[in-house]
């Protein structure tokens, strides 16, 4: 007889290394990590210890708490922190609806609660079920809670939309989310080709059911891994991101302007939608050799940067 193998230790998200104790080889589970395991994979008492950042959206991070708990074996540690005001305060009392015993703690504007999985936890299916992956009646598209603008069209992308003229060739849209920019490109019969590329495996599930298209790939990658854009684009449109953990990093923008230029052909175009405080200016000047504005609405602005 041999013995089972010892279950894991889990980890969601990225906790701050000095709040919480993370055991050495823990899996990774956050869906902003392509090639990381799906929480919702996990069948019950799979895990023997889960630590978690809480996202701060309340029905994803319901959905996460339920998951986690579910996934650990009876009596499995469980140690939840969030940011005071991006749902640590909430923390206890949506764990104790699950049925947990709590030791609460506060360090660094966080809150930590640790706790142990029950033996028959309560309310887990309908948190769940609350956070689950959804057709949205007013977009009539798939989406999930936790995706970015994952409920509504927002104002950067319909500004964008509205600006843009008819595409043509092969293109990509960095940061596709579920896929309404890309819609809106392949509009135009001139476009043979758009690769969409996200880091949120829960966006690529929804793109992939929202834009059914012969054209269209799509790929669960980090757009500013060197592998995640095909070479020699006519065209690239993207609303890239600028929070990195819920703290402002104009960083992550420059470097999807920085692959945009990398992967387009000479003479190339990017069309770029942005919050109109980011100063993305300079970095699109050093890497393209025009650059154009061509909207600003709303506190977004649009601008055509050509290769």
């Amino acid at each position: 007889m041999t013995d089972r193998p010892a279950a894991p230790h889990g980890v969601y998200g990225h906790p701050p290394a000095d709040l919480a104790e993370v055991p050495e080889g823990a899996v990774q589970l956050s869906p902003l990590v392509p090639g990381s395991t799906a929480l919702e994979e996990l069948g019950p008492g799979t895990l023997a210890g889960l630590t978690v950042l809480a996202p701060p959206g309340t029905l994803e991070r319901r959905h996460a708490l339920a998951l986690s708990v579910r996934a650990l074996s009876p009596g499995a540690p469980l140690t939840v922190l969030a940011p005071k005001d991006k749902g640590g305060s909430r923390l206890s009392r949506e764990l104790a609806g699950f049925g947990c015993r709590l030791d609460e703690s506060a360090r660094r504007h966080h809150r930590i609660v640790r706790t142990a999985r029950p033996d028959a936890p309560t309310g887990l299916d309908a948190a769940i079920a609350e956070g689950a992956a959804r057709l949205v009646p007013d977009l009539g598209l798939w989406s999930q809670p936790g995706i970015f603008s994952w409920n509504r069209i927002d104002p950067g992308t319909a500004l964008l939309i509205e600006t843009l003229p008819p595409l043509s060739g092969r293109g990509a849209d960095l940061g596709c989310g579920l896929g309404v920019l890309a819609r809106a490109v392949l509009a135009s019969a001139k476009v043979t080709g758009l690769a969409l590329v996200d880091n949120d495996r829960r966006a690529v599930a929804a793109a992939r059911r929202n834009v059914e298209d012969p054209r269209v790939t799509v790929a669960w990658k980090d757009a500013r891994a060197a592998d995640a854009v095909p070479e020699r684009l006519d065209f690239v449109v993207m609303n890239p991101p600028f929070h990195d953990g819920g703290a402002e990093d104009r960083a992550l923008g420059q470097a999807f302007i920085r692959r945009a230029a990398a992967a387009l052909r000479p003479g190339g175009t990017l069309w770029l939608t942005a919050n109109t405080h980011l100063p993305y200016e300079a970095t699109l000047s050093e890497v393209f050799r025009e650059v154009t504005p061509r909207a600003a609405a709303h506190g977004y602005k649009i601008h055509e940067a050509r290769k």
